[in-house]
């Protein structure tokens, strides 16, 4: 009997033993299976699917996403041979940048020239070279280099008073990226005919002055003019669209120097919520507007004083060397009087999101820095309207001149001859001539009805009204009053007949009727760009300054244009 048991339990944890290894096995396969195919996803995914996947900050030091390549190699030959390469860019340089300072001498001085000009005996150092996919018949490489030297350079300046001073310029500090164009690729050694170079990007440019012998503080304001004039010259001779050409194989390589390739028509309508600078009272807010940042390339609104939500409508032409690259910057100061002025925030538009020929309407949120995104108070925003009309228009478009072509009239402004421009037939080919356009024209407003507007009353509710009026001609006229009501329907049309439309603005401003008075509720500012385009059209524009609340308006357009030879 015991024998027969102790052969049951013999063969029963045999089995036991047998099963469990089996299993055992197979699960060690199936993990094997799960892992390979997770080898196998791992090995497929590029280097932006592993970004995505995890950020930079879960990565340990060592590992580095970078687009550049490292040229630890450039830098030890370029150390080697810096005492040539400072010789030869030291002319090079003296050469390009002198004829530009005499250009913005400051008018507090009479001449300013170089004395001295080397690049001493520290060479800069490359940190990376990156190769620019644009699809033209070119190479493009991008060089960022970081400098700290030991120049020698004097400037001998004259101040209209007499005065002659040897100015020493120290303690350069500059990181930037340099752009390198071989082109055009051809069949002949070195397989490019020139090279361009230029200044891409200056992220930093840090220097000090110095009199030889004597005191930069004698006469003053003469540091900051002098730094500004550098400043000015560096932008104006080598920081791109600048580009200087180097032909290395004979040809006609004009096509590569910098030239206008378009106009940018900017509209600075208005700004809202704009943060208060002042004490007392409110900010005097005005814009600077800039494509490039040269003094005589710079643009300047008026300024409205005592006002967080100023209204500008002020229109400002800029000449675009290179859309895909340039960008719109808009800054917005108070003003302090005879003070420097104090800065609220800044926004900027690139280019190449415009579409050549359309308008395109913007509200930009204002920022205090535009290259460091760190600080998110809020600032206000601007309201801009953009319009950028490539040189030779016409030449890409369907021209909008011929009778079979049905448009309104500012559309055949914008789409035929870039904005304004007339075409003209002459022996070498098309050349464009400036027009101005005066739009006039009956505008056709219906006010159809309000939603949620913010209570005034008491007892919860309003007795809205509205007065629409244009602000350059002064015309106004008003709604009936709806009694009790957050959600008004009026369904009343006005018609106004506009002098110059591509300057007027349309102002609704949203009342509460009182029997001893009137409480503001709120406001709709419009440019009539959109309706001179459309022709007519039907919208729901949200108020300002108002907690909540929208208007419904129909706009029709019906134009009388003149034009006028510039």
């Amino acid at each position: 009997m015991g024998f027969v048991l102790g052969l049951v339990l013999g063969i029963t944890v045999g089995l036991a033993l047998i099963i469990g290894f089996v299993k055992s096995e197979n699960a060690r396969s199936r993990r094997r299976s799960q892992l390979a195919t997770a080898v196998a996803a791992f090995s497929r995914l590029t280097v932006e699917d592993t970004r995505k996947i995890l950020p930079a900050d879960f990565y340990p030091s060592w590992v580095v996403f970078a687009q550049s390549q490292k040229l630890n190699w450039l830098n030890s030959h370029l150390t080697k041979i810096w005492p040539y390469v400072n010789e030869a860019a030291s002319e090079l340089i003296k050469a390009s940048v002198e004829p530009i300072l005499v250009q913005y001498t400051p008018i507090i001085l009479s001449s300013l020239k170089f004395s001295k000009f080397t690049l001493g005996t520290v060479a800069p150092q490359f940190t990376g070279v990156s190769i620019i996919e644009d699809g033209g018949d070119g190479v493009t490489m991008e060089l960022e280099m970081n400098w700290d030297g030991n120049p020698s350079i004097v400037l001998d300046i004259n101040t209209r008073i007499g005065v002659a001073l040897p100015v020493q310029v120290k303690n350069i500090g500059f990181t930037g990226v340099f752009r390198l164009i071989f082109k055009p690729l051809v069949d002949e050694f070195p397989c490019f005919g020139a090279v361009c170079f230029s200044l891409r990007q200056k992220k930093k440019l840090d220097f000090t002055l110095k009199v030889v012998g004597g005191d930069m503080s004698t006469i003053p304001g003469i540091s900051s003019a002098i730094e500004d004039t550098i400043r000015d010259a560096v932008e104006d001779s080598i920081t791109w669209p600048i580009r200087k050409v180097i032909p290395i194989l004979p040809g006609d390589y004009s096509d590569l120097e910098l030239k206008p390739v378009g106009m940018l028509e900017v509209k600075l309508v208005q700004a809202k919520d704009l943060t208060n600078k002042d004490l007392i009272g409110k900010s005097d807010p005005y814009a600077v507007l800039y494509v490039r940042p040269l003094r005589d390339r710079m643009k300047k609104s008026k300024t409205i004083n005592n006002e967080l939500n100023p209204v500008w409508n002020e229109h400002f032409e800029f000449i675009i060397e290179d859309a895909s690259t340039q960008h719109l910057v808009v800054k917005i100061y108070d003003d302090e009087g005879f003070q420097a002025s104090e800065f609220i925030g800044c926004a900027q538009v690139q280019l190449k999101d415009l579409e050549p020929g359309r308008v395109k309407d913007v509200w930009l949120k204002l920022v205090k820095d535009l290259e460091v995104q760190r600080d998110n108070k809020y600032r206000g925003e601007v309201h801009l309207e953009l319009l950028y009309c490539p040189n030779g228009m016409e030449n890409g478009f369907i021209n909008p001149f011929k009778r079979d072509i049905s448009m309104t009239s500012l559309e055949r402004v914008l789409t035929g001859g870039a904005n304004g421009f007339q075409v003209t037939e002459n022996g070498n080919g098309v050349i464009p001539k400036k027009r101005d356009v005066i739009v006039r024209g009956v505008l056709c407003i219906t006010v159809i009805s309000a939603e949620d507007l913010p209570p005034t009353d008491l007892m919860g509710k309003a007795d809205p009204y509205v007065v629409v009026s244009m602000k350059k001609s002064g015309m106004r006229n008003k709604t009936r009053v709806v009694n009790d009501s957050l959600n008004p329907v009026w369904n009343q049309t006005f018609d106004f007949v506009v002098e110059d439309g591509l300057h007027e603005m349309l102002i609704l401003e949203i009342w509460d009727h009182d029997t001893f008075g009137k409480d503001y509720m709120g406001r709709c500012i419009l440019t009539l760009t959109r309706v001179i385009l459309e022709g007519e059209y039907k919208d729901s524009i949200p108020m300002d300054e108002a907690k909540s609340g929208k208007l419904n308006l129909h706009l029709k357009w019906m134009p009388q244009p003149i034009y006028r030879d510039s």
